[in-house]
């Protein structure tokens, strides 16, 4: 049996154990095995660790201050399996970098020397780099806060996340096959997809394609993950981030679906007007709708959405100062895309909100370097 300190943080409408990192490699056993164990991943309740068993409550981030030039910490983010015993280290989550972010600041990793400090990120996942700033009244970490976001009706510290740069993170160029518009073989033949590199990569279809119009329920939009599971493995091909010998990974890239605004209801029965927002969005998270959307998704969406051709810049309602209000099963959320220097593209903010639930001693059933 080893014992592992942990943080359990809830950033926007994820939940995210924290390990650092030092701690981590003093078990004397491979994060895989760890994490593994810790989460009994073997199990789709993970009734026997401390997994959520959904897509969004199975999150894990290692943590360690950092030397590189403009950054504080350096994180690894993991997404463990559910009956699935394996973890996929191939991308990033907005709401964990949040996460990382209040940690960093309650944990001594940044220097707190004003009312508002910014925690510089690095995923060294994907190469992104992120900020994160929370405000320090008093020179002091915040327990609690008054933010809110869509997707849970529970308050946190508000953290303004910062993505530096998104485009091309993980294949170099935010549309990686040159074009704005592809087409893949699908189940039932072919069908258009925009792929983009940004925040993460991703594919995006229009959701008339499956007979849907963006603003389907949850239990309605989970009709085309099928369809939708069997492209983005076509897309991971088209896009070079696997060749047909690779396993097929179910994280990578991020599906969903496009449409123009239009009214409807929230999973909390919320009704959104047409006006209320600009692009209809549904997604998919490992094997399910994704209940919000993942902040790497909306980037990527809020890259796509500008750039003429794509799917998205199709249907989206254009703004003039970059945001973008995008219409997700649990409410609006919105992403400002603000110019940056040097021919960057540009940083995408969005405000979350972070609270920490609990700091526990986890006994992690690992015999031998493998799972009890």
């Amino acid at each position: 049996m080893l014992r592992l300190q942990g943080e359990m943080i809830r950033g926007g409408t994820s939940k995210c154990w924290i390990f650092d990192h030092h701690e981590v490699v003093a078990t004397g056993v491979d994060a895989d095995t760890l994490l593994l164990a810790a989460y009994n991943a073997a199990d789709p309740r993970h009734i026997d660790g401390v997994g959520g068993a959904s897509s969004t409550t199975s999150k894990a981030a290692i943590v360690r201050t950092s030397d590189a030039p403009g950054v504080d910490i350096e994180y690894a983010f993991a997404q463990i399996g559910i009956g699935d015993e394996r973890v996929e280290w191939t991308s990033n989550c907005g709401n964990c970098a949040t996460a990382v972010a209040l940690y960093a600041v309650h944990n001594s990793l940044v220097p707190v020397t004003s009312d508002s400090t910014t925690v510089r990120m690095l995923n060294v996942n994907t190469g992104a780099r992120l900020t994160g700033t929370i405000p320090t009244p008093g020179h002091t970490a915040p327990d609690e806060g008054a933010a809110a976001v869509p997707g849970t009706a529970a308050l946190g510290v508000p953290v303004l996340l910062g993505f530096e740069d998104p485009a091309g993170t993980s294949t170099g160029r935010a549309l990686p096959t040159g074009r704005a518009l592809d087409t893949l073989t699908g189940p039932t033949g072919p069908i258009e997809a925009s792929l983009v590199d940004a925040g993460a990569p991703a594919a995006l279809f229009e959701a008339k394609a499956f007979g849907l119009d963006g603003t389907e329920s949850l239990t309605a939009f989970a009709q085309a993950v099928p369809a939708l599971t069997a492209l983005r493995r076509e897309a991971a091909l088209a896009m070079g981030l696997a060749d047909r010998r690779d396993p097929v990974s179910h994280a990578v890239p991020k599906v969903g679906v496009v449409a123009r605004s239009a009214p409807y209801h929230t999973t909390q029965g919320t009704e959104v007007g047409q006006d209320a927002y600009d692009l209809a969005v549904r997604m998919v998270s490992m094997h399910a709708p994704h209940p919000a959307i993942g902040l790497t998704s909306a980037v990527a969406l809020a890259t796509a959405a500008a750039i003429p051709g794509t799917l998205a810049h199709r249907v989206a309602r254009q703004t003039a100062d970059g945001t973008l209000r995008l219409g997700t099963p649990a409410g609006v959320i919105t992403a400002q895309a603000v110019p940056a220097p040097d021919g960057a593209s540009p940083t995408v903010l969005l405000h979350r909100a972070a609270r920490r639930i609990a700091r526990a001693e986890l006994l992690v059933p690992v015999l031998e370097g493998r799972p009890a």
